[in-house]
């Protein structure tokens, strides 16, 4: 019986400093959320994604039983390990340093761009663009795959230079996370997340379908290329009735 072609995962650079199989769990979790709609179900055995990530198959094994502890996959024995068809959207921001974790985070859920073009730097922005006049910004609406409901909105400022190579079809379909690093080639050295709870706002309780002053979270991120630069800050509000915020410190 001869199956289907296996659903190919993005490729990985391993941060040593992390654990592995973290790593790799956040990134198979960012291609199975971000995958295109007629991608394969079944996924390529434990030896070929070990091999494909570079790990171990014990480590690959621990990424695995993550992602089913999550419910994004099943494995069936002399079957296979498969996507679930109703693999759920939402989950908390986890965030553990890696560039992969934020693309997992914000992947998975349908995108919509409300609006973009250039800006002046807001007042709130200008210490990290103290060279620029202005920026490009970006105003994007996600809502949750199965139930269309919407869970966060975002608004990006990005250095025009970089905002010039984005293709706006591509942050319908990925983060902008994902944008920067694998599409226009950015180098990104790191991202600063805060999390804070704030008051929704008429704009965001508009958007969101909250009332008005109920609790959200406000997440800012600000990325960073390997010349220190800031290329990009993120600020989203998610739905306080559908995230939390965790974080996990490693001793070693």
């Amino acid at each position: 019986m001869r199956h289907p072609p296996a659903f190919a995962p993005d490729s990985l650079v391993l941060n040593r400093k992390l654990p592995l199989w973290y790593q790799v769990s956040q990134s198979l979790r960012a291609s199975i959320l971000g995958r295109p709609q007629d991608a394969s179900a079944r996924l390529p055995t434990e030896e070929q994604l070990a091999a494909h990530y570079g790990v171990s198959v014990l480590t690959m094994r621990q990424a695995l039983k993550e992602l089913e502890t999550e419910g994004l996959i099943s494995r069936h024995r002399r079957r296979g390990t498969f996507i679930e068809p109703r693999a759920r959207r939402v989950s908390p921001v986890r965030l553990l340093g890696s560039v992969d974790a934020i693309v997992a985070q914000q992947s998975g859920e349908a995108t919509t761009v409300l609006g973009h073009g250039p800006a002046p730097v807001p007042g709130d922005l200008a210490e990290f663009f103290p060279d620029c006049a202005e920026v490009t910004s970006y105003r994007r609406l996600r809502r949750d795959g199965g139930s269309g409901e919407p869970t966060n909105w975002a608004e990006n400022a990005v250095r025009p230079e970089i905002a010039a190579r984005i293709d706006v079809a591509d942050l319908e379909r990925w983060p902008m996370t994902k944008v920067l690093r694998d599409v226009v080639g950015v180098r990104i050295s790191r991202i600063t997340d805060t999390v804070e709870a704030r008051l929704a706002d008429p704009v965001t309780a508009e958007l969101l379908r909250v009332p008005l002053l109920s609790p959200i979270l406000h997440y800012t991120g600000v990325t960073y290329d390997d010349e220190g630069r800031v290329v990009d800050v993120a600020r989203i509000r998610y739905r306080g009735d559908r995230f939390s915020f965790s974080v996990t410190v490693e001793a070693h």
